[in-house]
């Protein structure tokens, strides 16, 4: 079984290349910062879209290659700060993909945000946080995107595109090191075979020991492996027809968790804690052009194999860890049509996906656990007959089988009248999950008699045996509509008005991790210490659902010297899914609904290029996200702050570019500063803990010739502290510290072929 993802990603590789005909096509990109790039083909996500991302009735942001190369971006949590309201704290280790956006997300589970890239949309939030080279283009727009884009973009999409053959050949390579023992090495081959097919390969690693000790082993702790290689095939042999192919294969191993006492400030656990992914994903896309209408298909596969092992108390004691070990495969297909009539647009689409995960997710309950968790309570209740536990250890087994599958049709209308713009979408998604699952813990302990004389004696053996298996199904179907209405400035050609009223989805589910916490109060059970969980009330948790209002302006001021762009929203949020840690010494995490919760706000966006070589970017983001209805049965969280979603987020940036030759001999030397906000985050609903807001300074120089770059950078240069992540476990607060200052080098060579 573990072969047959690799196989099925060779043959769609060989079914790219040699099954279909392909033309190319020119398509304009919009940039933020800096000219239009022009594409030489359509990719499936960009194709459903029916103009230009600043024509787009709907907030958003684009950042070119000029851009991630200067802010040395790899990653898609590398976009967080740039990003008016978006969030997406690094913590734990790269299975914590939380995202939060207009005071919507939560920190398990369903993402708030889709992820596409090059066309395929990354189906499981715990796969998002990996490391990409040559990267084109970032698109973010922000605001359910689920008419076009279904489950799980009800905070908006990131689409990410990859350097295409088509575009550039060559050789292109990396080399990076920072403090921490921190290095990064790539090479890249782009390659044209004749006018129609093109190839890429890129190689990549990367490594580093870390920032954070674990004061129990004196060790560091938040090292990290990652190599990876990803092949690209694009071919274009005939007129009206293209098939574009990407596979990749990443490898991570690190440790992570660096989680430190609140109480102590030290981070001091006595069990390993790691995490461990493969990761294999290959997308095929296949588009016909013709003269009024087109169809485009996209199809993908996904395997993720992972194993996160947790010290789960995070003390130098012997409570409990946890080994969660994960398969999943899943597959995607997305077909969309459409056309032109006049100043009518269409597009109509269909998308299906299946997925099934194995999951194995034992808790092993250790000497400390079983005297404090237990024991501790149990002899409280009889201390005349004190009980004394038969091993040292035990295990609560637990193991799942998950497929899920859903299948959406939609439907987008763009009509144009003089100034005017309408859009209409609609969509119906359907889902079905299912949760079969199989727990298990044997283990006993004794009691003994207290006599008149002190001392003790054997009374009797308790052996408790818990456990069993069940099926757990949800189904949900969901009608999504979305209504703009723009209007074009007429003395401003890329200027523009709007107003949208949309309708946002996150699926529901089921919460594994809550399994070992069943168990284990069903063991108290028996021991007469507490009432039995209904398995499906604790597990299930039910979709989470939004309206969103939005008016906004995108405006192009003295042609292109100076652009704004600026939105502000109301969302209404139902059944708001939260993380919690349930009350008392347990040990999992549970996913709850709220109630009900709004989030107001407004985000700004401005760049300006005053004069040659000076370029400013600066963007503010504001939310204020409150409960409107939220009890948890002790106390009302009623008009309290959403937790973990920040108030503010700032960038300011500015890049100065000296020419040191003449224009034609290309040598130029660029100085870059930016200054990056957060805050405040509250740490819990009753708003009792927060982060304040806090600035993070960075700066690069970099010397750049025609085919080579030198970049000397720096993050962090204040070393100012920040937490990016707080908690509480068997009634302990932990915290994760932001990483301190860093400085790096980075040497980039590009032999480009097409200048030869």
């Amino acid at each position: 079984m573990q072969h047959k993802p690799l196989i099925i990603t060779i043959l769609l590789n060989f079914i790219a290349m040699f099954s279909a005909t392909v033309t190319a096509e020119n398509v304009s990109a919009e940039v933020f910062g800096d000219s239009v790039v022009t594409l030489r083909e359509i990719s499936v996500s960009g194709f459903k879209e029916q103009n230009k991302l600043w024509a787009r009735p709907v907030a958003a942001i684009a950042i070119n290659r000029r851009e991630v190369e200067q802010y040395n971006m790899v990653t898609m949590k590398d976009v967080s700060g740039i990003t008016p309201n978006l969030y997406m704290p690094s913590y734990g280790s790269r299975m914590t993909s939380s995202i939060y956006i207009r005071g919507l997300g939560a920190r398990i589970d369903q993402p708030v945000m889709g992820l596409n890239v090059d066309n395929v949309p990354v189906m499981n939030k715990d796969n998002f946080d990996f490391d990409l080279v040559d990267i084109e283009r970032i698109e973010v727009l922000r605001g359910p995107q689920s008419t076009l884009f279904g489950r799980n973009t009800m905070g908006g999409v990131i689409n990410i595109s990859t350097l295409s053959p088509l575009q550039y050949q060559g050789v292109r390579m990396l080399a990076e090191y920072g403090r921490g023992n921190s290095w990064r090495a790539a090479v890249s081959g782009y390659r044209m075979f004749g006018q129609r097919i093109g190839m890429s390969l890129n190689a990549y690693v990367t490594s580093t020991d870390g920032f954070f000790r674990n004061s129990y082993t004196g060790n560091k702790i938040d090292h990290e492996r990652q190599a990876s290689v990803r092949w690209k095939t694009v071919w274009r042999p005939a007129e009206r027809i293209s098939v574009d192919n990407a596979f990749s294969l990443t490898v991570s191993r690190q440790g992570g968790y660096p989680y430190a006492s609140l109480k102590t400030g030290e981070i001091a656990h006595n069990d390993t804690c790691f995490y461990r992914r493969t990761g294999i994903t290959d997308g095929l896309s296949v588009l016909w052009k013709g003269d009024n209408v087109s169809v485009a298909s996209s199809t993908s596969l996904q395997y993720i194999d992972d194993n996160m092992t947790l010290d789960q108390d995070f003390l130098p004691l012997d409570y409990f860890t946890l080994t969660q070990k994960r398969k999943e495969l899943a597959l995607t297909e997305d077909v969309i049509a459409k056309g032109d009539i006049g100043n009518y647009n269409w597009l109509a689409g269909l998308f299906a996906f299946y997925r099934h995960t194995r999951m194995s997710a034992p808790v092993t309950f250790k000497e400390d656990g079983i005297d404090n968790l237990i024991l501790g309570h149990r002899n409280e209740m009889n201390p005349d007959f004190p009980a004394r536990w038969q091993d040292k250890s035990f295990v609560l087994d637990s193991r799942f089988r998950m497929p899920s599958m859903g299948v959406a049709v939609y439907h987008n209308s763009r009509l144009s009248v003089g100034n005017f713009e309408i859009n209409a979408g609609i969509r119906i998604d359907h889902e079905t999950i299912t949760l079969k699952y199989i727990n298990h813990a044997s283990t006993g302990y004794d009691t003994y008699e207290r006599m008149p004389d002190g001392s003790y004696r054997f009374h009797a053996s308790h052996p408790l045996t818990v456990g069993g298996s069940g099926k757990l199904r949800n189904s949900f179907t969901e009608i999504l509509p979305r209504l703009s209405l723009a209007y074009r400035l007429p003395s401003m050609e890329e200027s523009m008005v709007y107003a949208s009223v949309s309708k946002g989805y996150k699926a529901g589910g089921f919460n594994t991790q809550m399994f070992s916490f069943v168990l284990q109060q069903d063991l108290m059970s028996q021991m007469g210490m507490s009432a039995p969980y209904d398995v499906d009330e604790v597990v299930s948790y039910k979709p989470e659902k939004s309206w969103n209002y939005e008016v906004g302006a995108h405006v192009d001021l003295l042609d292109g010297i100076l652009r704004f762009d600026g939105a502000a929203f109301f969302i209404d949020c139902r059944d708001q899914q939260l993380t919690v840690f349930p009350a008392g010494n347990t040990t999992g995490r549970m996913m709850t609904n709220a109630g009900r919760t709004y989030s107001r706000g407004m985000e700004i966006s401005l760049f300006a290029k005053p004069v040659d070589g000076l370029r400013l970017n600066a963007s503010w983001g504001y939310t204020r996200a409150t409960f409107k209805k939220f009890s948890d049965g002790i106390s009302d969280y009623s008009g309290k702050r959403l937790p973990y979603a920040p108030s503010n987020t700032l960038f300011i940036g500015a890049s100065y570019r000296f020419d040191l030759l003449p224009p034609e001999r290309m040598m130029s030397l660029t100085f870059a500063m930016n200054l990056r906000g957060v805050g405040d985050i509250y740490w819990d609903e009753a708003n009792t803990v927060r982060q304040p807001f806090y600035t993070l300074l960075g700066a690069s120089v970099e010397l750049r010739r025609r085919n080579w770059s030198v970049q000397l950078w720096g993050e962090n240069l204040t070393d100012r502290r920040y937490d990016t992540f707080y908690f509480v476990s068997v009634q302990n607060a932990f915290v994760q510290r932001g990483n301190p200052w860093q400085a790096g080098v980075t040497a980039r060579i590009n032999l480009d072929l097409a200048q030869e």
